[in-house]
């Protein structure tokens, strides 16, 4: 670690800490060189999940992004926020069991879209209508139907 101070990359650790949650460790650490004590912060690495969308191209997992089109799906029905960021956070932890580090966008939505069922029929036909790209009314009843 540089020392804000001086550039030294020599230093040692003074202090070590957990934050409260637990993610974090943050160290105390002092400049064997110019003897300024200074902070830094330590966090897990996590290797980002790739999402291979259908176009071919690929992006870093996004949770805003999901996020974002849950609530969407989700506008003035009686789903709390806790509730969407419940569906995301066991999304992530079924991704994170499964070991896996690149997900096609197709399941991922189906992922979505599972847990939208269980959760509310009407979010569940909103989310669809646009993650399946309904062209006719047909496909739209269809959908209805499987419910």
């Amino acid at each position: 670690m540089r020392c804000p101070s001086c550039g030294q990359t020599e230093s040692k650790v003074v202090d070590s800490r957990p934050s409260e949650d637990g993610s974090t460790i943050r160290r105390r650490r002092e400049c064997l060189d110019c003897g300024r004590r200074f902070t830094t912060y330590e966090r897990l690495g996590e290797n980002p999940l790739i999402v291979l969308k259908t176009d071919g191209t690929s992006e870093v997992y996004d949770r805003e992004k999901i996020i974002r089109g849950v609530y969407i799906a989700c506008a003035k029905r009686h789903i709390s926020p806790e509730q969407i960021n419940g569906l995301v956070d066991s999304m992530e932890s079924e991704l994170r069991n499964a070991n896996v580090s690149e997900i096609k966008s197709k399941d991922l939505g189906d992922m979505v879209l599972k847990r939208l069922k269980d959760l509310d029929d009407v979010a569940y036909i909103r989310f669809a209508s646009v993650y399946k790209d309904f062209k006719t009314v047909e496909e739209f009843a269809s959908a209805l139907k499987g419910l």
